[in-house]
């Protein structure tokens, strides 16, 4: 390919990334707003959605079609992750709330090891010597400040694998990946039933606490402790991944 070739083949690759970036801004929008409504309102929404635009921008440019996922599937993916990345960077969680969501994921996994079922939150709560109410509190603010969601235990037990068109993957690389998934799709399936049926509402048909509330016929709050528990306990089953990365 000549010089002239080559540089009319960049041009015309930089407007199909222009084009496909046009077309999935709305996209960008809506997943801003979503996150957005998770967070406190000193969270701004046009700032999530500036750093979801440069994970729309790398995705069009990273993305290759033959891995089988479709360009939305994986730019969600990238947009979330640079979306979560902004709010990593703001640094306005307070250390404490780590603190205390690494505790009670302990307390969740010595629980259920040694009892063969799910913790429930009094155990949880008493094993953390600390009332249920403080421990519905903890959850919270956790949620409140993303440290506890699906999409943040996805990122922080392999975001980088799920985007693997980025960069080519090692066969060791490609199992690991491949047995994440597996093994979080049985923590998700061994849930007790009802924060199975939130974690599916919340994530899948993307409702907001009030609206799974009225679905179930439970208090908005109700509603973020069953997701908060749901999620603790997520956290706990997937132990060996949280301690291979850390």
């Amino acid at each position: 390919m000549n010089m002239s070739a080559q540089a009319e083949y960049r041009s015309v690759q930089r407007q199909a990334a222009s084009d496909v970036v046009a077309r999935h801004t709305d996209l960008v929008a809506r997943i801003a707003h979503h996150l957005a409504a998770r967070l406190p309102s000193s969270v701004d929404v046009h700032d999530l959605q500036q750093a979801g635009m440069i994970g729309l921008i790398e995705a069009s440019r990273s993305f290759d079609a033959t891995q089988g996922a479709s360009f939305e599937t994986y730019a969600s993916i990238r947009i979330r992750g640079a979306m979560l990345d902004e709010l990593r960077r703001g640094d306005w969680v307070p250390r404490s709330v780590h603190r205390n969501l690494r505790a009670a994921t302990a307390a969740t996994r010595a629980i259920e090891q040694s009892t063969g079922r799910a913790a429930t939150s009094r155990e949880v709560a008493a094993s953390m010597e600390i009332s249920v109410d403080e421990y519905g509190r903890l959850l919270a603010n956790a949620v409140r400040g993303h440290v506890l969601s699906l999409d943040a235990n996805v990122d922080e037990f392999g975001e980088s694998q799920l985007t693997s068109t980025q960069q080519a993957a090692s066969p060791n690389q490609h199992l690991d990946n491949i047995q994440f998934h597996r093994e979080l799709a049985a923590a998700i399936e061994s849930l007790p039933e009802r924060e199975r049926l939130v974690l599916s509402l919340y994530y899948e048909q993307e409702l907001n606490l009030r609206e799974i509330g009225a679905v179930l016929e439970v208090s908005e709050s109700r509603v973020c402790q069953i997701h908060a528990q749901a999620l603790v306990r997520v956290r706990a089953r997937l132990h060996d991944w949280t301690r291979a990365e850390s």
